[in-house]
């Protein structure tokens, strides 16, 4: 439901209330072009839209902006407050609303996954699980936001915690114990005999200690030591020695800074001048693990209540396949009011509500309600409930403003948009790149930076063989291929970026502002090209290290003078580079599969029919050797003598070609 209605003055008319329901459910504000600008959920949509039409001088100034901006409000019921809740995260994740609270993916963040499904499981240092169902087999811990730390901790592990490292394929096909084995930090469970209890043993030990239960696991193995010194073990009882002072040296490296039996994340809020800044520590077993900083420029004091809950949500419901690393407790700021450094700690106004009883409306009790769910036991957001949670409160805000003031530079997206003419900031940028073999295997490449950021989960690969003719001439003209994409991407319609950015001169440009313009998209985002500099022979210069690409506008026969080496031109080459290493990986993996596919068809008595019917069954080369002789035998037409003879074939292109023959 929608309804739209604008003053003359150019400001969002109060809507007819009676239109919306007093029922749970998410509201999103758009502009005349359709776009949503705004993502919010309510426990009862009339009166949470009814707030935003009240005296304009009690909304905040972000508020006051989304509303002129605003020419519509669509709604979308649901039959819980948690359902409005998973839905709005959902539609912020997918849309990313210009005056929405938006946390980019986590990907610095790093955790040590265990395997469960593995009888020999081994310890990896992940981002995120690329493969959900792998992940619903794996304990997580963590997160680290220091990379060097956690691989250091790794290091440290299987020094003296013997536990395999080889993947789970080289696990399988291992026929002598590898060179870790000699070096004493492998038990080789892939040749030797090792039983699966005594693997399990070292694993719990690694599992306390990942857990931060070190002290737990200093007494088990002090006990342990004892013992085999008694029983005149004395290999044994070093092995132990040198494990019992690997777990003490991680201890002393982390701050004790609460007692022991304390799990939780604290997160504070500091002001600046450019916006506001947001720090989150870790705290496991009542040692400060790590922290991280966040900043979002142009916000207000007003604006903090809504930080907070949209990071909480964000950030935690994002995290849902590490279950293990959402505490069972979220300490926030108890009071948002002001002070002159610019933090915001409730022991300087306590005469005022807290923060946690007036977010209740906004959502915390189902936040709490949704994190138990993928925690598996209670999550409670609160308030800090001794002055210790309060100092590391103000500690993590001070932390957030301190690296703020070192990292702070004009948004690129404003001066983007002032360099390339553009009427509004560059915020959400796409760049395209085509690749082909001699007109072969034709693929176009679009990534996705948003907030001077990539985010991974837009990227598109696109297939253009079908779209161009046979004409191999044509297939590998590049104006022709991004004209291909540039039909299929106006087709594919929003979320439109602010600015596209063409690999390519001023013909790709043209030939791609061609066909936008021809499906009536052309004015819905900027667009560019970026080129590689000239030589003196007027060659392009692909010498490494070169700052002076050159940057192509519409109806500008020049390029931009855009000064070499600076800030906004090197992230313009950074975007290319992306989508230039995207799409060239991409192509490979293409080129790769049909060379596999043509060696299948070259086997005596495999053509075109029976290579067809084998991918049609087993959907990859490496399934189908992975199947062996009886699986493959009871594809129609493949009798056991041919069986035998596709599978020793496939197990040596599967052995020379490892990487490739997955695909």
């Amino acid at each position: 439901m929608s309804r739209n209605r604008r003053s003359a003055d150019n400001v969002m008319e109060k809507p007819d209330l009676s239109f919306f329901p007093v029922a749970p459910g998410v509201y999103l504000y758009k502009d005349s072009a359709g776009r949503i600008l705004y993502v919010g959920k309510a426990k009862r949509l009339r009166h949470r839209i009814a707030s935003y039409f009240r005296d304009e001088s009690s909304l905040s100034p972000k508020t006051r902006t989304m509303l002129r901006a605003s020419s519509g409000i669509d709604i979308l019921r649901t039959s819980t407050e948690k359902e409005a809740l998973l839905l709005e995260a959902s539609l912020i994740k997918k849309h990313r609303p210009r005056y929405n609270i938006v946390l980019r993916d986590d990907k610095e963040y790093l955790l040590f996954r265990i395997g469960n499904a593995h009888p020999y499981p081994r310890i990896e240092i992940v981002r995120r699980s690329r493969h959900p169902d792998k992940g619903r087999h794996a304990r997580f811990f963590g997160p680290f936001a220091s990379a060097s730390a956690a691989r250091e901790t790794w290091k440290l592990i299987h020094k003296y915690f013997p536990l395999r490292r080889c993947r789970d394929v080289a696990f399988a096909n291992r026929t002598r114990p590898c060179l870790y084995y000699d070096m004493g930090q492998c038990l080789a469970p892939c040749v030797l005999s090792v039983t699966r209890e005594d693997y399990q043993s070292l694993l719990n030990k690694t599992i306390l200690l990942l857990s931060g239960r070190s002290r737990e696991l200093v007494h088990k193995l002090r006990e342990e030591m004892a013992l085999a010194a008694a029983e005149l073990r004395f290999e044994q009882a070093a092995r132990l020695r040198d494990q019992i002072k690997t777990v003490e040296y991680t201890l002393e490296r982390q701050s004790v800074v609460l007692p022991e039996t304390r799990t939780l994340d604290i997160v504070g809020v500091a002001q600046v001048p450019e916006g506001l800044a947001l720090g989150i520590v870790f705290v496991r077993d009542g040692r400060l693990l790590d922290g991280r900083n966040y900043f979002w420029p142009g916000l207000t004091v007003e604006d903090t209540p809504e930080l907070i809950r949209g990071f909480l949500t964000q950030y935690y419901l994002n995290r849902r396949e590490f279950e293990e690393s959402i505490p069972p407790r979220i300490v926030i700021p108890w009071l948002l009011a002001s002070s002159s450094d610019g933090l915001f700690n409730a022991s300087r106004v306590a005469e005022k509500p807290s923060f946690h009883e007036n977010a209740q409306e906004d959502g915390m009790a189902p936040l709490e309600t949704a994190l138990a769910e993928i925690r598996g036991s209670p999550v409670h957001i609160t308030e800090p409930r001794s002055r210790d949670e309060d100092a590391l409160s103000v500690m993590a805000a001070s932390n957030a403003r301190e690296a703020i003031k070192n990292t702070i530079h004009p948004p690129l997206a404003g001066v983007l948009a002032k360099y390339l003419g553009m009427d509004r900031p560059a915020r959400r940028i796409e760049a395209v790149d085509i690749s082909h073999t001699a007109g072969r295997q034709v693929r176009a490449g679009l990534v996705v930076f948003e907030d001077e950021n990539p985010l991974p989960e837009a990227f598109r690969i696109y297939a253009l063989d079908d779209a161009l003719t046979e004409d191999r001439a044509e297939a590998g003209d590049d104006y022709a291929a991004l004209a291909a994409w540039a039909v299929r991407r106006a087709a594919a319609g929003e979320p439109w970026p602010d600015l596209l950015l063409v690999d390519g001169g001023k013909g790709q440009l043209a030939a791609v502002q061609r066909v936008f313009g021809e499906k009536g998209t052309g004015n819905s985002f900027f667009m560019a090209s970026i080129a590689k500099a000239r030589t003196e022979a007027n060659l392009p210069d692909r010498r490494a290290g070169n700052v002076s690409d050159r940057i192509f506008v519409p109806g500008r026969s020049n390029p931009l003078n855009m000064p070499p080496g600076s800030r906004e031109l090197l992230f313009l080459q950074r975007i290319r580079d992306t989508a230039h290493d995207y799409v060239i990986n991409r192509h490979r993996k293409a080129r790769a599969a049909v060379t596999l596919a043509g060696e299948l068809t070259r086997l005596p008595g495999v053509g075109p029919e029976t290579a067809r019917r084998l991918f049609a069954h087993f959907g990859s080369l490496a399934a189908m050797a992975a199947a062996g002789e009886n699986s493959l035998s009871e594809v129609p037409g493949i009798g056991r003598a041919k069986a035998k003879s596709i599978a020793g074939r496939l197990a040596a292109l599967m052995e020379s070609e490892p990487a490739r023959a997955g695909e």
